[in-house]
Parts: C-alpha cells; sequence; structure tokens
C-alpha cells in the first residue's frame, strides 16, 4: 500500500462527516465483475446472475486499515448487491473505505464520488431521498492504479455507526475451468495407483488412494458425527481433482475417515501405514486408538499400526490442522492467491498406503553413496541382521556382498550415470527375514577452475553447463498433486526433448518416483527446501547481509523438515544440488544451515540462499535477474572468488494463451510486460539466451530460466498450465539451446 493517504471528495450529495458510535450492522454478499460491464450495470433490473459472488471488502489483505473478505488485485471492479431497508436511517450515509477513483451508486444514481485513497474508513452522509424503504441497489466501481488496493462500501445511519465485524472468509478456492488432459481421466478406482517408493520396494503392500469421508470442523472440536461428503485421495481439500473444493481455513480441522477390511498380519509381522505427504499436522488413530502425529506437509512419515488393528473391518481417522502462515514451511501458497502466490494445499495431497514388514527388524531406510571408480557403499538403517547385496545390470549380476549395517560393493568397470547416460544398476537386498529391491547410480559431482579461474560445475570429473527451467510443479486441477504419474513423466520428457539437463525443482518436494524418473532419463536436479514468511532485509549480493531472528522452535522445524527432506532424496543420481533458502524467504542462520548442510551431504553441492542474502557458506553465488539475466560484477571484490557463479532465475517472459488461462478476469502476466504476439514472445527468449551465452563465456556456470509451465496469473511458462499448448516446439528449443550447452 502506498505509504500515506490523503484523499480530496467530490459528490453530490456530501453533506457531512459523521463521529463514530456503535450500531447495527448487516453485510450481505456482493456481485462482482474485474470486466468493463455493458451500460445501465448500476441499474435495476440487470441481469449480474453471471458476474461472481463475493464477501466485502474487496481488495488486498496486505492494504492498511482495510478489511478483506475477497482479493483483488485488477485496476478496476464492479459491484453489486441489494440492501433491504425496514425503514429510511435517521442519518442515512454510506461508510467507506476506497482507493482511487470510485463512484458510487444508490437505484441507480451517483450518490458519491471519490478520488484519491484513504487509510481509514470515513462517513459520508447521504441524502434521505437516495433510499426508500425495501430493496435498495447498492452499486459501486472502483479503479486503482499503484500500490495495494481496497474497496469496502456500506449504507449506515450515521447515528449508529457500526463497529465492523471481521469479513466473512471465502469457504471455496478460484474455480478455474482448466483441467489436463490426464485430470479429466482420474477417478476413484485409477487414482495414484504406482507403487511410491521406487528405491526401497517391497512385494506387499495396499493402496489406500480413493474416496474417504471427510468433514471440516472449527479446530477445538471434537471428531465429527457427521461426515460433510466424500474426498478423493490423494488430492488436497482445495483441488479440482479431489471433488471438493473448499478452503481450509487456520482455526479449523480437516478430518478423513476411511474402513479398513483386512487381517492382522500373522506370525508377528507388523503393518506400517505409509502418507506421502500431508499438509501440515497430522494426528492418526485406528480404532480410536492414536497411533502417532506428525508435523511437516512435504515429506513422507509413516506409522506401526498393527496393535490396534483387528481381523475385519478396521477404522482409520485422520485429523489436520494446516494454518498457512508465520513460520510454517509452505513454499508458494497463500490464502490470498496473486502473482506469484498460489491457492493454498491442505490435508492428504500424497498417496497413503500400507505395507507388512517382519516381526523383529525390518529395514527402515538406505543410504547409498558412490565414487566415479565404483565403490558402493549401503548403510542399511532399522534392522542389524546380517544381510546381502546383489548387484546387476542388464539381469545380470555384476557385484555381491554381505555383511550388516554397512555394506560395500565395488562395481568392475563401473558405467556413471549423466544425463547422456543415465545407467542404473539394480539392487536386490535381503537382511534376515526382510527382502527389498532397489538400484544406484554411480556418479560424483563435484567442481574445478576452468583455464580463466572460473569455478564450474563437474559431473565424474568432466565440466558441465547446468541448463534447465524453474519448475515449480503445479497443475490447475491437482494443485501440489500432479493428476497422475504419467502426466508429472509429461513435464520431464518435454524438458528433456526440450535439450534441458537440469531442473530447478523450486520451492516444493516432488512424489518420490518423480525423482525416480529423472533418474533413468537422465535430468539432473537442484532440489529446493520449502520456504515460509518471516523474511529479513532483501539484500541479494550486497555486502553486509542481514538474517531473519528465527525462534529456536521454529528454527528447530526448519532443520527438522530440511534433514527429512534429505534423508528421503539423498540416494537419487539425479539430485546434484541442494537449494535451503530462495530470495530471502524466511533466511535465518544462513551460515549455520549451510555448513551443517554441506556436512550432512558432502556428495552434492550447496546453493544457500538461490537469489537471496549472499552470506560465505556453501558452494555456489547466486543472482536473480528479470527478465534478461547479468550478472552484478560491481559487487564482487573478491568476495565471490571462492563460489561457483550461477543465475538462478531469469527470463519469465509471458505470452497469453486464449482459452488456456486460469483466470481470464485477473491480471495475467510475465516479467518485463507482455509482448505484442508470439513471434516478440520468441525474440525475447532469444535475446535472453544470447546474454546467457555472453555471461556463460565470462564464468557463469548455470543458467535457469522462469519457467516450465504457466501457473496460475503468472503466464510466462513454456507450456500453459493446462499443458494443452507448447510455446515454443522442443525440437525447436533444443536446437536453440545448443549454443547453451555445447
Amino acid at each position: 500500500m502506498k505509504p500515506s493517504r490523503t484523499s480530496s471528495l467530490a459528490t453530490i450529495l456530501l453533506l457531512a462527516i459523521a463521529t463514530l458510535a456503535h450500531g447495527e450492522f448487516s453485510d450481505p454478499a456482493w456481485r462482482y465483475t474485474l470486466r468493463k460491464p455493458t451500460t445501465g450495470w448500476q441499474n435495476s433490473p440487470f441481469d449480474d446472475s453471471k458476474w461472481r459472488l463475493g464477501n466485502g471488502g474487496f481488495g488486498e489483505r496486505s492494504t492498511p486499515g482495510a478489511r478483506i473478505g475477497t482479493e483483488w488485485t485488477t485496476k478496476n471492479i464492479w459491484l453489486r448487491r441489494t440492501i433491504q431497508l425496514e425503514s429510511i436511517p435517521a442519518k442515512p450515509a454510506l461508510y467507506v473505505f476506497h482507493d482511487e477513483d470510485t463512484v458510487v451508486f444508490l437505484n441507480g444514481k451517483k450518490v458519491a464520488q471519490f478520488e484519491g485513497f484513504v487509510t481509514e474508513y470515513k462517513v459520508v452522509a447521504l441524502a434521505p431521498s437516495a433510499l426508500k424503504p425495501g430493496k435498495n441497489l447498492l452499486a459501486v466501481h472502483c479503479r486503482q492504479t499503484v500500490g495495494g488496493q481496497a474497496i469496502d462500501v456500506h449504507v449506515i445511519d450515521a447515528e449508529k455507526v457500526p463497529e465492523l465485524p471481521k469479513p466473512k472468509r471465502p469457504e471455496h478456492p478460484f474455480k478455474s475451468e482448466l483441467i489436463t488432459e490426464w485430470g479429466e481421466n482420474v477417478n476413484a478406482e485409477n487414482a495414484w495407483r504406482e507403487y511410491p517408493r521406487p528405491q526401497l520396494v517391497r512385494e506387499q503392500w495396499t493402496n489406500l488412494n480413493g474416496h474417504w469421508d471427510y468433514a471440516i470442523t472449527p479446530k477445538d472440536a471434537g471428531r465429527p458425527s457427521q461426515w460433510d461428503g466424500q474426498i478423493l485421495v490423494p488430492f488436497a481439500i482445495e483441488s479440482k481433482l479431489s471433488g471438493v473444493q473448499r478452503l481450509l481455513h487456520d482455526d479449523q480441522a480437516l478430518w478423513y475417515r476411511r474402513v479398513l477390511a483386512l487381517e492382522k498380519p500373522a506370525g508377528g509381522r507388523r503393518m506400517i501405514l505409509n502418507f506421502e505427504a500431508c499438509d501440515y499436522r497430522t494426528e492418526v488413530w485406528i480404532n480410536n486408538t492414536k497411533v502417532g502425529e506428525h508435523t511437516g506437509g512435504n515429506i513422507p512419515f509413516y506409522f506401526d499400526i498393527t496393535d490396534p488393528l483387528m481381523d475385519g473391518s478396521n477404522k482409520l481417522i485422520v485429523r489436520v490442522e494446516d494454518s498457512t502462515g508465520g513460520y510454517q514451511l509452505r513454499g508458494k501458497q497463500t490464502d490470498s492467491p496473486r502473482g506469484i502466490w498460489y491457492t493454498q494445499v491442505s490435508g492428504i495431497w500424497g498417496t497413503v498406503w500400507m505395507e507388512e514388514v517382519p516381526a523383529k527388524q525390518f529395514i527402515h531406510d538406505l543410504t547409498i553413496q558412490t565414487s566415479k571408480e565404483g565403490r558402493v557403499l549401503v548403510q542399511i538403517h532399522g534392522s542389524e541382521s546380517p544381510a546381502t547385496i546383489v548387484a546387476s545390470l542388464g539381469g545380470q549380476e555384476v557385484a555381491r556382498a554381505s555383511g550388516t549395517s554397512e555394506i560395500r560393493l565395488q562395481i568392475p568397470q563401473p558405467k556413471l550415470w549423466s544425463p547422456e547416460s543415465p545407467t542404473l544398476y539394480d539392487l536386490e537386498i535381503t537382511c534376515g527375514d526382510d527382502q527389498v529391491k532397489s538400484y544406484v547410480g554411480i556418479r560424483e559431482v563435484g567442481r574445478e577452475k576452468d583455464a580463466d579461474g572460473h569455478w564450474r560445475f563437474t559431473l565424474n570429473g568432466e565440466t558441465i553447463f547446468h541448463w534447465g527451467p524453474l519448475d515449480q510443479g503445479w497443475w490447475p486441477d491437482g494443485l501440489l498433486t500432479p493428476p497422475s504419474e504419467q502426466a508429472m513423466r509429461w513435464d520431464v520428457d518435454f524438458l528433456k526433448a526440450s535439450g534441458f539437463n537440469m531442473i530447478r525443482k523450486h520451492i516444493k518436494v516432488e512424489p518420490r518416483s518423480y525423482y525416480s524418473y529423472c533418474d533413468r532419463i537422465g535430468m539432473m536436479v537442484w532440489q529446493d527446501q520449502v520456504s515460509a514468511g518471516n523474511n529479513p532485509k532483501w539484500s541479494r549480493l550486497l555486502p553486509d547481509p542481514k538474517d531473519a531472528d528465527w525462534p529456536d522452535a521454529a528454527h528447530d522445524q526448519f532443520m527438522f523438515e530440511l534433514e527429512r527432506m534429505v534423508s528421503t532424496l539423498e540416494n537419487h543420481p539425479s539430485i546434484v544440488v541442494w537449494v535451503p533458502f530462495n530470495e530471502a524467504w524466511g533466511q535465518h542462520r544462513t551460515v549455520g544451515v549451510g555448513e551443517w548442510l554441506a556436512k550432512r551431504d558432502p556428495s552434492r553441492l550447496v546453493n544457500v540462499a538461490s537469489g537471496g542474502n549472499f552470506w560465505p557458506a556453501g558452494h555456489i553465488v547466486d543472482e536473480h535477474r528479470y527478465p534478461h539475466p547479468g550478472w552484478p560484477d560491481e559487487l564482487d571484490g573478491g568476495r565471490f572468488d571462492d563460489y561457483i557463479k550461477v543465475i538462478g532465475e531469469f527470463g519469465g517472459h509471458g505470452l497469453p494463451t486464449p482459452g488456456h488461462l486460469w483466470d481470464n478476469s485477473r491480471r495475467n502476466w510475465g516479467y518485463g510486460g507482455l509482448p505484442k504476439d508470439a513471434g516478440e514472445y520468441k525474440e525475447r527468449y532469444l535475446e535472453s539466451l544470447r546474454i546467457l551465452t555472453e555471461l556463460k563465456s565470462k564464468g557463469i556456470a548455470a543458467g535457469v530460466y522462469t519457467q516450465t509451465t504457466d501457473v496460475e496469473g503468472e503466464i510466462n511458462g513454456l507450456v500453459t498450465y493446462d499443458r494443452k499448448v507448447i510455446k515454443i516446439p522442443a525440437a525447436e528449443l533444443k536446437e536453440i539451446h545448443k549454443t547453451i550447452t555445447q
């Protein structure tokens, strides 16, 4: 919002400014549109049935002094609602919070016009003749040009000025008509049927995706006695594919119920219940016995549910809270979608499944480390039973070793993993009574200086330029959850065919099968940690950076989720860089986090703050610049001599595609403004790559282009949000990109 507000008022019926007092208040919903309506929109009768329905006021929730029930971020808004008056107030007045250029009509006649903006509500007297007993039509047009914005208008009695209650909250997210071709075919029988943990595979497992009962209650309420309907798991309740599309507020709880028909495991075997992702605080009961709780919305977790199980019918209950705010790690989610911030995601959004494991000890996890000489170290977690590991390639055994806890294999004449040759060795592991399948890609990630003294990335000892898109992994129908594994793979296949060798997975942790697919087809990944708010001043690469001051409890949760992300994904050869912070979002204790991460996983490089405040930590210094890439040589002064220089974000060139926009009426945007046509769009893309090629020759070692797909109001993707229109064909992109990758 603008830092200070003064207003000038011109109104044909302005009479007085009243003193505030308490009074009655009624706040019915409004009909509104963001597109200019036809003549007579302020009159009655007028057909506004196709206008949207929303609660007042309208604007940005960050606007000082405003009361916002519905997000509005475009330049213009037109509002209509009918108010019922038993009698005309003794001193009728408008109670208004307005932005620039506001016009108010009552019963088709203009009663007030305002210029400028205000920072608090004001009372503007009306002539009694402006109103009538019974129904009155209140119509408003507001236009704003800069800064934050808000409009809220009420008809009141100036002798009884009301104390405005909190605005009514929206119960539903914006419902776009967009859907992917995969989403069109999703149902309860085919929703994410694939095995969800490809690097630790057991034969006996049960997929629990499908229809569950759900209910939303106040946070302090007990278990619901009545259920609101059915939800399709594993899709978040806000998503189209969930079949619900409701918002979960911070003072509410989301409940799930499913009946499990199964037999209690025999012979002392255990039953494990797995959640691939549930946002954010989760509690689970089996047959009224609590089996566990988990905090964190982006990482897998599991509970042993054996003891309360019974033969036959078993009741599974899940309770979720999700504030989507504060220090909670939430990435691009917000309760006020706009700009680069998207629809919130609550509850289960990853596959839920069960598996049987041996009675006494079983393999909880594996840690696999490799060297380009073919040495493979496998650490077995959860079991100290004697184990044997057999490595094979193409069905032929190439190595075998036995031991406990830590087992070393030597692969003869190893075929190394790379984007050009993504070789994977299959592993069969027998540990006591437990048997699992896994795989390993042998590779080494490093860095070295070139002949000019610039640091470069290496893979298996060879210099490689990292070239890829910023990839957010959002979907118009599933939000954070891809509509299917086939859909998820389509994105990676398109990028591979387009000549990219890397993906920066931005502020999101994908399903584990995503990374396995990158392993299989040869796509390097920079993996971001999911971010939170509470930011320091964003100084980018300037000297004397600042960190945000996070309390210990919030930092401990951040580190818990970071460690869990690393331990979940560290065996994937495709992941070559960790990115704990982005653009100062929640950036705190940077040096400590960077040093911890570099020590925790020395097999990868650390980009401690992509585009964020530069601290001497990790291995990479990262500049974000839009729309064209650039590097601030004037800020170097030797501070960056020990770091690989990268352009971690650039581009973002937008191109609107009619019929494939998330919301036709909102501000759809790209960096640098929108081009006049597809030809200019391509010219801008080529110019960005020409500049990046020059920067590469001057020492830049990687480039990340924004972005793979459009996302909600961002139309700067190489592909539309619904994946139905490719803006530049993959074959053409691959040819263009040869100047970067060769």
